[in-house]
């Protein structure tokens, strides 16, 4: 499957087991890990990427990137996790 397929170029956002997931969420997921992940990111950025990456975690799971791969660090990894158990 091509990622037109998921989400045509026309489309911004697509629903996915009753979730709406915006294009770019994956993307900005690893953004934000890489963040959150880096000693020499400030307090404030850490702070902004932990909160922007706690409100992926239902959009991600609705697509099943959970089931599929696993996360590097292990912060990340419990983040994700306590959110995931907190739904």
């Amino acid at each position: 499957m091509r990622a037109d397929q998921m989400l045509p170029d026309h489309l911004n956002e697509g629903q996915f087991n009753g979730v709406t997931v915006r294009k770019g969420t994956v993307g900005a997921f690893i953004a934000n890990h890489r963040v959150i992940a880096d000693p020499a990111a400030t307090e404030q950025a850490k702070a902004i990427a932990l909160r922007d990456l706690q409100e992926a975690v239902p959009a991600l799971e609705a697509l099943g990137l959970f089931e599929v791969m696993e996360i590097r660090s292990p912060a990340v990894r419990a983040i994700v996790a306590e959110a995931l158990a907190s739904r």
